[in-house]
């Protein structure tokens, strides 16, 4: 079965998200800084208007390294979001050498037990993206999903790395959620490859402005490329 996962900023994205078919909504605040960690306030509102299967965003600043003080507080926070009905996070840090932080990750990943989490696109922004992917694949406890779009430059240009990617290694395939610029013309080479899970933000709203909300008709258009191309 395919996934469709939307960005959602507020309780009418959400909402608009799920008339028009996504299969999960990635739940974040503040796309200037690529998505940090929203408010509870907002997730609880999310959760009035949506069955959907929420993925809340642990970030506390805008590039992909921690401190000791913000880990401590993301982790109260995934208890915070997890009681206004977040039923899934995500998560992940690098360190200063660009390399995967897997302590921290770890230590705040422990925090969302049970809920399952995805790796977002640090493994992007990674000194050797190929090391860093083997780093995230060794976490498990609770890791379902990697958000990645191949390049820290965006699916257009890493499309052929994950494409690599999914037909070498088939449990790799099931870890993938492209996303990042992902565009139309690449579901159908991703999904060939053996991608089943797909992530857009911009795409599903007017002109592509984040100062617009989620267009139902357009999250409905997706929904229908990836399962035509994905199946399901």
């Amino acid at each position: 079965m395919s996934l469709l996962e939307v960005i959602a900023l507020t309780a009418a994205d959400a909402l608009a998200a799920q008339e028009g078919g996504a299969d999960r909504i990635e739940v974040v605040a503040d796309m200037d800084a690529d998505g940090l960690t929203p408010d509870p306030d907002v997730v609880e509102a999310m959760r009035k208007v949506t069955s959907l299967p929420m993925r809340v965003m642990l970030r506390a600043n805008g590039g992909f390294r921690t401190t000791v003080a913000e880990l401590d507080r993301l982790r109260h926070a995934a208890g915070t979001l997890a009681a206004a009905g977040a039923d899934g996070f995500v998560l992940g840090f690098l360190d200063s050498l660009g390399q995967v932080d897997e302590a921290a990750t770890a230590k705040l990943a422990e925090a969302a037990v049970p809920l399952p989490w995805t790796f977002h696109r640090a493994v992007d922004h990674a000194a050797d993206p190929a090391a860093a992917w083997e780093a995230v694949r060794r976490l498990g406890g609770g890791l379902d999903a990697v958000l990645t779009a191949g390049s820290a430059r965006g699916v257009d240009a890493g499309v052929d790395v994950l494409v690599r990617r999914a037909a070498e290694d088939p449990g790799a395939a099931k870890m993938i959620m492209a996303g990042g610029g992902l565009r139309r013309k690449h579901v159908a080479v991703l999904a060939a490859a053996g991608v089943t899970a797909f992530h857009v933000g911009t795409a599903v709203r007017p002109d592509g402005a984040w100062d617009a909300p989620v267009d139902p008709g357009l999250v409905a258009e997706w929904r229908a490329l990836v399962s035509a191309a994905a199946g399901g």
